[in-house]
């Protein structure tokens, strides 16, 4: 009888055991089957969302660049692009963090994802379009030819050039348009950023720069330089936007919505005003 006992209490424990261990994998496997459900498709691309919660969007521009975005005396980044971005700042509820990034690299450093935008006085270039989006435009930006103030020669234009040596930055719109006017290597410095230019220009290692009209102004404003010719180079790439990479388009959205109410209230026009002295949303079509 006994024996019999712990028969019938080893048979119920081991069947309490079964139970148990039955109902332990039936949770594990409703949760599995829970986690298996689609959860609902996310909407959007989650780019606006990122830097939201980041609190802040990281930003590459070229930081030797007057007047779009430059050291001032104290070392503070001051400039069109600058103020730009602290209207953006108000208008999205963010912060931009600037970093400065070698000009002839900045696309690749964009798609490498090192910041989240371009903001840079930067060409809307078609070959450019095919790599990155672009907010904008927010400007028009044509070519000019800057020379030293004791310069006497006729020059007009860059066929005017044609035989000596000109400067202009690496990876720029006036690389672009001195190349298209015939310049190579042999006839033409690139530099990877224009003070770099006009250093050369000082000692005269080169005759001219080819530099972006808005940009002109704060390198003729020191005596040193003046513009011949009048500006080239006004097309529908001469217009100036915010690089985007190409997956980020709740980012662009964003982005377009605060340059159209920067316009709409003429912000950007008195930026323009101070920064350039002239109107350079005027030309937007």
């Amino acid at each position: 009888m006994k024996r019999k006992s712990i028969l019938t209490i080893f048979v119920l424990l081991l069947s309490l055991a079964l139970v148990v261990t039955g109902c332990g994998n039936s949770g594990k496997v409703q949760e599995q089957s829970q986690q298996e459900e689609p959860q609902g498709e996310q909407q959007g691309d989650g780019s606006w969302a990122r830097v939201k919660e980041a609190g802040k969007l990281v930003v590459g521009l070229d930081d030797g660049y007057p007047p779009m975005g430059f050291r001032n005396d104290k070392g503070e980044l001051v400039g069109f692009d600058i103020e730009m971005g602290e209207e953006i700042e108000k208008i999205l509820g963010i912060e931009l963090e600037w970093v400065p990034t070698d000009w002839n690299g900045v696309v690749a450093a964009l798609k490498a994802k090192k910041f989240d935008v371009i903001i840079s006085g930067m060409n809307m270039w078609e070959e450019r379009k095919k790599e990155v989006n672009f907010a904008g435009p927010y400007g028009v930006a044509g070519q000019v030819i800057l020379v030293k103030e004791d310069n006497n020669e006729d020059i007009q234009t860059l066929e005017d050039l044609q035989g000596k040596v000109i400067g202009t930055q690496l990876g720029s719109t006036g690389e672009k348009e001195a190349r298209d006017a015939g310049f190579d290597e042999k006839t033409m410095k690139l530099y990877n950023k224009f003070p770099e230019c006009f250093a050369d220009l000082d000692n005269g290692r080169i005759e001219a720069v080819v530099i972006d009209a808005f940009a002109a102004p704060e390198w003729i404003k020191t005596g040193k330089y003046k513009r011949v010719g009048e500006i080239f180079g006004v097309n529908d790439e001469a217009y100036i936007g915010i690089a985007v990479r190409k997956e980020d388009k709740e980012l662009l959205d964003k982005l377009n919505e605060a340059i159209d109410t920067l316009l709409e209230n003429g912000t950007l026009r008195e930026i323009s005003m101070k920064w350039i002295g002239h109107d350079i949303t005027e030309g937007i079509k």
